[in-house]
């Protein structure tokens, strides 16, 4: 397999960010839904898969959002998703060790936040998208991460009943 297209593969997360209609958030799925499996069926392995999407997510992007870049002409392809994935990879992260309650309702909350923090772009978010290469495509999503981590400890401690 040619590296373009290894780089095409991998950065769109088998495909997932060629969607036409909302192309992140259909990316940033993966760790969502297998977070949700893995917190019924083996909880104590939630981290560890977690942290494997986070820290895949940014290899993919720092390794091959060149590639991607140079292909499209653009700093941020909206088809690359391995950045939203090892986005929502931290923030699943955070919820699994935060609380061993892996239900609905926390995987739902943390998703939600990562995508509104992601979609927003709140400072230093869009500032940290204009790094060069795949960092930049890497290190705003990582930042809308460090939010919604902070949204959902915020709304673990005040309002406990929707997190657990």
């Amino acid at each position: 397999m040619g590296r373009m297209k290894k780089a095409e593969l991998l950065t769109t997360c088998f495909g997932l960010g060629k969607i036409p209609i909302a192309p992140g958030t259909f990316g940033s799925l993966p760790p969502v839904v297998l977070f949700q499996v893995l917190g019924y069926l083996w909880p104590a392995a939630t981290p560890y898969v977690m942290a494997f999407f986070l820290v895949a997510g940014s290899w993919v992007c720092i390794q091959y959002g060149p590639a991607m870049i140079a292909a499209t002409g653009k700093k941020d392809p909206q088809q690359v998703v391995a950045d939203e994935v090892a986005g929502q990879g931290l923030v699943m992260l955070f919820i699994a060790l935060l609380t061993p309650e892996h239900i609905c309702n926390t995987m739902a909350l943390g998703f939600l936040l990562f995508r509104l923090f992601d979609i927003l772009k709140p400072w230093p978010c869009k500032r940290l998208e204009k790094l060069p290469d795949g960092v930049g495509v890497l290190a705003d999503d990582l930042m809308a991460g460090i939010y919604a981590c902070i949204g959902f400890a915020i709304a673990y401690h005040w309002l406990p009943q929707y997190c657990t």
